[in-house]
């Protein structure tokens, strides 16, 4: 059995529509799905301390990049490039093509790094349903594997997780290797809101644990939003293929109704026990952070 409550909520001022998060030390690195930056965060007070610029674009003008030519970055996590540089690798949803391209963000300060995405994606679609658009969510990484998590809308049954060789990916998506091997996607069991299926929308590993967030919208499309039904926090055995998911709820017992897009752990409260950092989207421009406590019961 497990709980998760949340202990406070505060907007982000300036970030719209964060899409993921990742701890490295004290500083968030979070995303937006349409904006061209990474945003820095103080883990601690939440203020944002830098943004990283990831490629210049006129369409930024009014606060958000057009859905249809957004490059939809909804997936992050912390690695080690080839190079040896630590930093996050930011990708790109793939559900439209201009959705295909990614951007390491090396932690020293360095300059952003634009990969290509469309080759490696191309070989992650031969594994779904002839009707079913990549529509990549979240990624966590081990030393030796890259976790990529689909969430293919308003279809139970398509929580998909595809695990790739780490450095063989990395080489491949750098046009420094040949094309990893990809084996069929792990299909996983998720709860569901008023009938519609949580899909996937953010990971990350503590210890060998892989912790996930999961979110309801009342949708059949991978581009257009829908309506926000609550969203989960779950842990997943990958080798058992099991999950075990607790709906976000208030202290006082309210169901949460938000978007949560991407967590990290930002303490370790006790076996089994974490507060974790989440970042939520409201579909219409705006950001908010979540603490949360998470107790495995």
């Amino acid at each position: 059995m497990m709980t998760a409550t949340i202990l406070s909520e505060v907007a982000i001022p300036g970030l719209p529509s964060a899409s993921g998060i990742e701890l490295i030390g004290p500083v968030a690195y979070v995303i937006s799905d349409d904006a061209p930056f990474v945003y820095l965060l103080d883990a601690s007070s939440l203020a944002t301390l830098a943004q990283v610029r990831l490629f210049d674009t006129s369409e930024f003008a009014a606060g958000r990049i057009p859905k249809s030519s957004k490059p939809d970055l909804e997936a992050l996590t912390a690695l080690t490039w080839p190079n040896g540089q630590a930093g996050v690798l930011a990708l790109g949803s793939g559900s439209t093509p201009a959705r295909e391209v990614g951007w390491f963000v090396p932690v020293s300060g360095g300059a952003p790094l634009r990969v290509e995405l469309g080759q490696l994606y191309a070989l992650l679609r031969l594994h779904l349903a002839a009707s079913a658009v990549l529509n990549l969510e979240a990624a966590a990484s081990t030393a030796t594997e890259l976790l990529l998590l689909q969430r293919t809308v308003g279809r139970a049954g398509g929580a998909l997780l595809f695990r790739l060789p780490l450095v063989a990916t990395l080489a491949f998506i750098t046009a420094s290797g040949a094309a990893p091997a990809v084996a069929p996607p792990q299909s996983f069991p998720l709860p569901a809101i008023d009938g519609r299926p949580a899909g996937f929308s953010g990971a990350t590993f503590e210890g060998e644990r892989l912790l996930v967030t999961a979110s309801v919208e009342d949708t059949d499309d991978a581009v257009l939003d829908g309506s926000v039904l609550g969203s989960f926090v779950g842990v997943v055995d990958v080798a058992g293929r099991t999950t075990d998911f607790a709906r976000l709820v208030w202290a006082d017992g309210r169901t949460y109704r938000g978007k949560v897009e991407g967590l990290a752990v930002r303490r370790t409260l006790g076996p089994n026990h974490w507060e974790l950092l989440l970042v939520t989207d409201d579909d219409a421009g705006g950001s908010t952070a979540v603490v949360a406590e998470i107790l495995l019961k």
